[in-house]
């Protein structure tokens, strides 16, 4: 899975010049329109963490919903 151009690792924010060191390490869904892939060199692949705010917004959740379970 390749597009054209650059693309920019998501550990580093480097640009990967190299299309066969280039690897996919997510993809990212959007409410508007198609989502984009997320490449990582193939060295920072094994680095590379998830976005923090959904994971938050998750927790938030389950621990809104938890609470709620009581009542």
């Amino acid at each position: 899975m390749t597009s054209p151009g650059p693309h920019a690792c998501r550990h580093c924010e480097g640009l990967i010049l190299d299309p066969d060191d280039a690897v996919v390490v997510a993809y990212v869904h959007t409410n508007s329109g198609p989502g984009r892939v997320v490449w990582a060199h193939s060295a920072h692949a094994h680095l590379v963490e998830p976005d923090p705010y959904p994971l938050a917004l998750l927790a938030r959740i389950r621990a809104l919903c938890a609470g709620n379970s009581g009542t």
